[in-house]
């Protein structure tokens, strides 16, 4: 379908969804700004309260916060494997949804980086958590793993956000070019003076592809060093070498099929049917299919360990998980995220975009519970058998939990609507025939 459009009506179908919005979308913020002031508002109680009005306890220490954490850190790397892995790999069919998905890296990881400040609980006592060196020995391990995250998770995102930004600037000019008023300030400051000659072109191209380099290892060793928050434990059913990659493939497989959840309905609302086209998706329905079966095969390869290592603490960690108290969590978490996928490989159902839309939910929930899974299982069911207890989460947690996924998605709405959704570049390189670009 790229070849059949024209610039003009690249720019022109891009800029209409810059108009000034009409009641609907009014109505979408309004009810995303509420679930925000809720979650805000659970999180002001747990403060007033303590942390005691989380369902966390002895000897389960972290709960929902850290399961979203990890949650979001996943969602954040669908744009590091769309934009940058598969850009290197000249894969032409991601110029649709490359701009989507490097917000949401930048916008899941902002999400993400609330959740330790959460789980802080005395949250003003944020400065202990700041690797500054004083005689005081606040920070005398620097080779934990959670200094790993402060260092790995800001990188990730100053990387990420300049890829973001970089690869917008010729958008952003084109914007300035077509605006007025206040608005043509606004873009002539945001463009850095980009004029569109071909030194510029060459810089630009250049460094898009560095930074494209650049975030394709830095996003595998983001997701392996939170799995070590993890994996460099003792817990049962964490000391394990797998994890790394588990965590990596597991991340980009919930992180795909948030892309299939947001771009669905944007192509159906701004109509950008000639530009997101069915095989787009279809595309990243059959990236699902694959990353799906890694991480049934990661879970897999956890039972075929602990079975061959005839530890006995592993083995009954495993059963537990299956059959014990969580049993219900483990199979949803299974189905969800490795047979429900599968429905991908039939061409009926990938092409369907109400089914492509409720699959994608559906892996996301399993992605969610597989966290669940994995942080709780272990700690809830140590070594000691007279430690062991059970976690639920809480009222509060669930609060603040739907807080931050109205806040993703409220960023989300208010960046398709005043900057481009869609890089009018990207799809300008797909045109194979000839164009001038409109204005």
């Amino acid at each position: 379908m790229a070849e059949e459009l024209t610039f003009e009506q690249i720019d022109k179908t891009v800029f209409d969804t810059l108009r000034p919005p009409d009641q609907g979308y009014w109505t979408l913020m309004g009810l995303l700004f509420l679930g925000v002031l809720a979650g805000a508002g659970c999180w002001l109680y747990q403060i007033f309260k303590g942390i005691g009005v989380t369902g966390q306890n002895n000897p389960v220490h972290w709960g929902t916060y850290i399961i979203n954490f990890v949650f979001w850190v996943g969602i954040a790397h669908s744009g590091t494997l769309i934009s940058a892995i598969l850009h290197l790999f000249r894969a032409g069919w991601t110029n649709p949804i490359a701009r989507a998905a490097e917000t949401m890296t930048v916008f899941a990881v902002c999400t993400a980086g609330l959740f330790p400040f959460i789980h802080l609980g005395r949250v003003w006592l944020v400065h202990y958590m700041i690797p500054i060196p004083n005689q005081r020995l606040l920070w005398p391990n620097f080779q934990s793993p959670l200094m790993f995250d402060v260092v790995a998770i800001s990188t990730y995102l100053t990387v990420s956000s300049l890829f973001w930004y970089t690869g917008m600037l010729p958008d952003l000019a084109t914007i300035r070019d077509r605006s007025q008023g206040m608005r043509r300030k606004i873009f002539s400051i945001l463009s850095l003076g980009w004029t569109g000659e071909l030194e510029q072109w060459r810089h630009y191209a250049r460094g898009y592809l560095f930074f494209a380099a650049l975030a394709t290892p830095l996003a595998i060793s983001v997701h392996s060093v939170v799995s070590w928050d993890f994996a460099l434990s003792v817990a049962p059913g964490w000391h394990t070498t797998i994890f790394a990659p588990y965590f990596v493939a597991g991340a980009i497989h919930s992180g795909l099929a948030m892309v299939l959840a947001l771009m669905i309905p944007l192509r159906k609302f701004f109509r950008y049917e000639k530009i997101i086209t069915v095989k787009v998706l279809e595309s990243v329905a059959k990236t699902i299919v694959f990353t799906g079966l890694i991480v049934g095969f990661a879970y897999g390869t956890e039972y075929f360990i602990a079975w061959y290592s005839r530890n006995s603490i592993e083995m009954e960690t495993f059963r537990w998980r299956a059959f014990g108290d969580y049993a219900p969590e483990y199979w949803i978490m299974v189905i969800c995220n490795t047979i429900i996928p599968l429905l991908f490989l039939f061409k009926k159902v990938r092409t369907h975009l109400r089914l492509m839309f409720v699959i994608s939910i559906i892996v996301n929930i399993g992605m969610w519970y597989e966290r669940f899974v994995i942080i709780i299982g272990s700690v809830a069911h140590d070594f000691i058998p007279h430690a062991w207890g059970l976690y639920r989460p809480t009222a509060v947690e669930f609060g603040i939990m739907i807080g931050s996924f109205c806040l993703f998605f409220l960023l989300f709405a208010l960046f398709i609507k005043h900057l481009p959704s869609v890089s009018m570049t990207k799809m300008k390189e797909s045109v194979h025939h000839g164009g001038h670009h409109g204005g």
